[in-house]
């Protein structure tokens, strides 16, 4: 998916625009897991996981909301799933699959190091061996930077469909496969990130979101799509967390689908990115910066930005003039490379 170079800046993809979409979520790291998962000795020397789910149509008729697996080791380092089958794309009333993998709070690292995984994520099909499969790479830190995965592999109701394989006797296996992971320190200053400077340099740009009434938002929220340094993007809010604690608001930046001759599965745009909160009346503004690199790809939704961006009560308390606030995304892109 991408990189960043700031310390609590997480990976999240997209779904729908300009409506307020219901999307409860586990927290971040499940204290008793929902779902039992184990690993094998097989799993261990293949680098790869299943999660199997028998009795998934109790899965199926839940509301919301994620669902994690149990943890399991990879290359020494712990790891689990999550999994949501409510999740839903712009314009689409379907229900849809995601599934993210997450690096354990338990696997403990240093604040510069950066785990470096190339992986699969997969739905089995069980019956014919067609199996989903997405394949990513991403930086994992420590913080709201420990995720990345898909939203929207598939349809539920393909999913269901008795023809796809994927449910059998009531079971649903899904999975992760391993393909490449470097434990390296992450890198500052100049020599933060290494990229080639290209023609899409772009000087710094700004967009800003107005949210009129901050106090009515329900679940995710999305802006307008908005165009910087060539490339179209849009912000995503979660006015009660990513978790829906409430106790956290959670924002993030996507990159939006490219048009189809821009489309490139082998390029990567690094950029230079501060996500800001600001009363419109004082000088009051809550601001985070990181380096985040965007894979130009056929998903919709590559997204950056911090799942704990600045307390709930705080934005209530200094940011709303009259029940209103701005955001504002400060957009650099400073350079791009090619995955090898």
């Amino acid at each position: 998916m991408g990189a960043c170079a700031s310390s609590s800046c997480g990976n999240i993809s997209r779904s729908n625009q300009s409506q307020n979409q219901k999307s409860s979520k586990v927290a971040a790291v499940p204290a008793t897991p929902a779902v039992p998962a184990s690993a094998s000795p097989e799993t261990e020397e293949k680098s790869s996981f299943k999660w199997r789910i028998d009795g998934f149509s109790s899965l199926l008729d839940k509301q919301d909301g994620w669902t994690d697996s149990g943890y399991f080791e990879i290359k020494g380092l712990k790891w689990y799933l999550q999994l949501n089958l409510k999740d839903r794309k712009r314009g689409d009333k379907r229900d849809y699959v995601s599934l993210i993998l997450v690096l354990s709070k338990t696997s403990d690292l240093k604040s510069d190091i950066v785990v470096e995984a190339s992986f699969k994520l997969l739905i089995y099909d069980q019956a014919y061996g067609k199996h989903s499969k997405h394949e990513f790479s991403h930086h994992f830190q420590t913080e709201e930077s420990r995720s990345s995965g898909v939203s929207c592999m598939i349809p539920v109701e393909t999913l269901k469909e008795p023809s796809s394989g994927f449910i059998v006797g009531d079971s649903c296996v899904f999975g992760v496969e391993l393909i490449k992971l470097t434990i390296t320190k992450a890198k500052h200053s100049s020599d933060k990130v290494q990229v080639q400077k290209t023609n899409g340099f772009s000087t710094r740009e700004a967009y800003t979101w107005v949210i009129d009434d901050f106090l009515a938002l329900k679940g995710r929220c999305y802006s307008p799509e908005f165009e910087i340094g060539g490339h179209k993007w849009y912000l995503t809010m979660y006015p009660s967390g990513i978790d829906d604690s409430g106790e956290f608001l959670s924002l993030y930046l996507h990159m939006a689908k490219p048009e189809a001759s821009l489309r490139s599965s082998e390029s990567e745009v690094l950029v230079e990115l501060s996500l800001s909160i600001k009363d419109q009346v004082t000088s009051n503004i809550n601001t985070k910066t990181g380096w985040c690199q965007f894979l130009a790809t056929t998903e919709e939704g590559d997204g950056w930005g911090w799942a704990k961006f600045m307390a709930v009560k705080s934005v209530k308390d200094w940011y709303l003039v009259k029940g209103s606030c701005l955001v504002e995304a400060d957009v650099a892109i400073v350079g791009s490379s090619k995955m090898e």
